[in-house]
């Protein structure tokens, strides 16, 4: 606790737990448990309930109202009038047993007339896009945007096809991508008036014996695969048909190609974190591991990937 913070002489704050040099401004309002970290920005007619935390450095505009079970993590950015909602039945003087937790992860920031649906959360860095109905989680780094909210593309990543030829030649190229142990193939092909064709060896232009396959299809496009990195497995990805974006994420650089042919190719080693989206023109993705299927061998926390990583999350 401290004393060093300031409220507006018509802003009300009934909390003790106000971090220092925090910013509390005219007309809003904080409830006695309520707890908001150092040096936040709490601008006019924003409400807190009780059951709130905001960690430091956040910023949250006019008109806004934080509900009990909303979590704030440090540097998240809250635009005017954003929406949260904590009871995806309400009635009118009928309450859950317990109201459903929101959070928003570090770094994260939401636009301008948002609406946020309750029990989701906001992944670190992530952006969400002004007037926005999210009623998914939003994965870290994603940007989304619409009614409902969708990812449009992810924060530095930058599409990058500069890696993939784009002659006919028959031969088969193999280019590192910036992301640590990922590499893009240009995969053999062989035009013929018959039809065409695309081959591949095994531990020759794929650098392993697959134990398993899998086919992914009739994805729709607002629909997100993946989302996760192996310990010990290593994939290999193809678009059969139609397109679909690959995401990759080493910790410190992340990349997105797009696979809008058959012999387009990326391998995946272990602890790469890797996420599949915008699936289009009936996108049939193929993927070859390594390994028999292991649930122990996902890391399906972003933090706890980076934590395995050894990478320092803070911004």
């Amino acid at each position: 606790m401290s004393n060093d913070f300031f409220v507006h002489e018509k802003g009300i704050c009934e909390s003790p737990y106000i971090g220092k040099n925090t910013r509390i401004w005219a007309f809003a309002h904080i409830l006695p448990k309520a707890k908001i970290g150092e040096n936040c920005n709490i601008c006019d007619n924003v409400f807190v309930e009780n059951d709130v935390v905001i960690g430091n450095n956040v910023t949250i505009k006019c008109g806004v109202q934080l509900w009990d079970g909303n979590i704030i993590e440090d540097n998240v950015f809250i635009g005017p009038n954003v929406t949260f909602t904590n009871d995806p039945f309400p009635r009118s003087k009928k309450y859950p047993e317990s109201f459903s937790k929101t959070i928003v992860r570090q770094g994260a920031s939401i636009g301008a007339n948002a609406t946020i649906l309750p029990g989701i959360e906001i992944g670190r860095d992530a952006m969400v896009g002004a007037g926005a109905v999210v009623t998914m989680s939003v994965p870290p780094f994603a940007v989304v945007v619409g009614n409902p909210a969708r990812i449009a593309s992810y924060i530095g990543s930058g599409r990058d096809d500069t890696f993939f030829t784009t002659d006919n030649t028959s031969d088969s190229k193999i280019v590192q991508s910036r992301v640590k142990g990922v590499t893009l193939h240009n995969l053999n092909e062989v035009l013929d008036i018959r039809g065409n064709l695309s081959v591949a060896e095994f531990q020759k232009e794929i650098p392993f014996i697959p134990k398993r396959y899998f086919i992914v299809y009739s994805v729709p496009s607002e629909k997100v695969r993946g989302q996760h990195a192996h310990k010990v497995c290593q994939q290999f990805l193809l678009c059969l048909n139609g397109t679909c974006a690959v995401l990759v994420d080493d910790g410190v650089n992340r990349q997105e190609y797009l696979l809008d042919k058959p012999n387009k190719g990326i391998y995946i080693p272990p602890m790469v974190w890797a996420t599949q989206y915008q699936f289009a023109g009936n996108a049939v993705a193929l993927v070859f591991a390594s390994e028999d299927y292991d649930p122990d061998d996902y890391i399906r926390d972003y933090d706890s990937f980076l934590l395995l990583k050894n990478v320092d999350k803070t911004p």
